[in-house]
This record gives C-alpha cells, structure tokens and sequence, in this order.
C-alpha cells in the first residue's frame, strides 16, 4: 500500500504507527484534522487481515470523525485508532496501558475514547497512563455508555428523513430494518418501538435477534435477507460498505439511515447510484454523531441530559443536508461533507486573519492542553 498517496487522498495531517512486542500492541493512530480544535475519536480493536486494511479503516475513519465534528457544531477535530487483534482473545492491562503511553506522548492532539471490539473497563487501563481519553465509567466522571445518546440522535435523523420522504416527521407504522442488534441497535429499537414504529431485525448473533423479538415485536430476518426486506427504511448499525454494487441492486427501501460507519463502499459513485434510484441517504457521520456529542460533553462536564438535546440538533442537521442536496442537486453525501469543509474553511480563515490558535479546552476536575 502506498502511504502517503493514502494521506494525500484523505488530507491527514498526521498518523502514527505504534508497536510494542512486549504488550503485543500493533496499533495505529490516525490525525486527520485539528483546525477546530483536538483530534478526538475512538480506539476500535479488530483482527484486521492485513495491515493495509487497518490503515485503510483507521484513515477513512478519522476523515469521518472530522466531517462528524464539524456538523455537529464542536470545537474538535478528527481523528481515530485501531488496534490490531482480536478483542475476544487478545485484550489485556499491558496491552492497554502501552497504548495509553503512545496517546499520552501526543500530548492532547488526539483524545481515545471506546469503539467497536473496545469497551468502558478498556477506557480505565488507558486512562492509566493518559489524560487524554473519554468514554470512562461514570463513577470516574465519565458518561458511561454512549450508545443511548447515539441512539437518540438517529432517531432525530430518522425523523427529519421521514418528514422528507413520507410527509411527516413521526415514525408511527412505518417499517424500519435495523441491521445490528448491538448496543446501538437495541437502544434503537427500543425507541423506535416506543414511537410506535413496525421493525424487522437482523444481526449474527442470534440471541440478541432473539431479544428484539420479545421485547419490541420485531420480526426477525436473516444476515442475508435484510438487504431485500420489505421495509420503508434502512438502518444500517453495525458493518460499513453495506451499501455497495451488489446490495443496491436489491434495496426498495425509501430511506437508508443508520448508526453504523463508513456506510457506502465507494463514496462518489454510491451516493450518487443511491440518488438515482430515489433513496434518501443520510449521512452516516451526520446521524451517528450523538456518540461524539457525548463524550464531548464529558470533556466539559457531563450532564447526560444536556448531552440529549444536543443530539436533538442532529434533526436540523439533516434537513440542511438535504436542502442543500435539493438545491444542488447533489447527493445527500457530498452536501455533507460541503457544509462540514465550510465550516473548518470559514474558522481557518477568521484564524488566519486574527492570527489565533485552537483555543486550550478543560474539563471539570483536570486541565487538557488541547490546542490544535
């Protein structure tokens, strides 16, 4: 793999490469912008094919988180790590803490928190050994899980895409296919079945389709079969590039809107097969964004209901999207990432003329020296 075309394609300003064969710590961590402020994002643990897969992952990623960042009106910037292994097999303290050494030398440009194959209890090992991390227990001054917030603002995002394409904003009766029954697409599904809405769920693991099934009514369909459901929405929350050549063909969904990363396989040529064939798409970095919300509000002082109507706002930033989408005919996809490059260009630019810097950021209790 070529990586500095890599960089160059997605604009990094940084990545690093961190080994340790003592703690068995192969991971990479990747800065892709801090014109707004920290590059903040989590840390997944995969057992990635290859290298080059990894890093192909860990730089969509952060590009993402950056974009995700900007929308949703923070002063952060992007950034992401993934650590190479096998979460079920390989996790450890040692393995942990090496990793919080490698974040503690950055010296607050970039800010961990938990991802997928990572969780809370890995959070406290790296806390160990750095400031810079979020996403702890809250019994530390953390927010805990953030799956409930991250849930609540795809919610908003389904509404502002229903308002759009069925005429109304509630949800009630409408069929939505949830792929992934993890903690986001439970919590999903619980609010969805809260607000009256009929649901189809597919995930791998069988008992977790076994839980929608007797707590929501839901209809349980297969890995496979989800792509074809009968359902007027799509929401994908647990694999990225579902959205590709072969499942496109097969979608008679209305709305794709989901949770889950890295959606489209190929980001020009997918938005745009999607706006051809009249499905509206949200963004995955727009509607997923209340996760950031929460662990940003944890930086500042966590209130958790401060932190849901944050993510409430993910509502007006779909409908900007998608008015823009409209106005230029464009897909939803590049209006997004349109309004999110605005942004960082227009505070480069009241920088450039004051001659400032990223302001330091703190958080209750301790200080973080974030400056960009």
């Amino acid at each position: 793999m070529d990586i500095f075309r890599s960089l160059k394609q997605y604009s990094h300003e940084e990545v690093i490469f961190a080994y340790d064969p003592d703690a068995g710590l192969k991971a990479i961590i990747a800065i892709h912008n801090t014109s707004l402020g920290p590059a903040l994002g989590g840390t997944r643990m995969l057992p990635y094919k290859s290298e080059a897969d990894a890093l192909k992952d860990v730089l969509k990623l952060s590009r993402g988180m950056t974009y995700k960042a900007s929308l949703a009106g923070l002063n952060l910037g992007g950034g992401k790590a993934v650590i190479i292994g096998d979460p079920e097999k390989d996790k450890n303290e040692i393995l942990f803490r090496a990793f919080g050494r490698v974040v503690e030398g950055l010296h607050g440009r970039y800010i961990t928190a938990e991802d997928s194959g990572t969780s809370l209890s890995d959070m406290e090992w790296v806390r160990s050994e750095t400031r810079y991390v979020t996403g702890i227990l809250e019994t530390h001054g953390g927010s805990g899980d953030p799956s409930p917030v991250t849930a609540h603002g795809v919610y908003f995002g389904l509404k502002a895409c229903a308002e759009e394409a069925f005429g109304r904003n509630s949800l009630k009766d409408i069929k939505v296919a949830i792929q992934g029954a993890g903690n986001v697409g439970m919590a999903l599904a619980g609010i969805l079945h809260t607000a009256g809405a009929r649901l189809i769920v597919s995930d791998s693991n069988e008992g977790r389709v076994r839980e929608a099934v007797e707590r929501f009514g839901a209809e349980a369909v297969s890995p496979e079969a989800v792509y074809s459901a009968e359902a007027d929405i799509f929401a994908p929350c647990a694999l990225g590039a579902v959205i590709n050549d072969e499942t496109i063909e097969r979608f008679r969904f209305k709305v794709i809107a989901g949770a889950a990363n890295n959606q489209l396989a190929d980001e020009t040529r997918h938005g745009r097969m999607l706006m051809d064939k009249g499905i509206l798409y949200a963004p995955d970095y727009a509607i997923n964004a209340g996760g950031l919300i929460n662990v940003e509000n944890e930086i500042e002082g966590y209130n958790r209901e401060h932190a849901l109507r944050q993510a409430e706002g993910i509502y007006k930033v779909i409908k900007d999207i998608i008015g823009l989408s409209r106005a230029k005919n464009i897909p939803t996809n590049a209006a997004s990432d349109h309004i999110a490059e605005k942004r960082i260009e227009d505070v480069n630019r009241l920088r450039r003329r004051f001659k400032t810097t990223p302001p330091l950021m703190f958080q209750t209790g301790r200080m973080f020296n974030l400056g960009g």
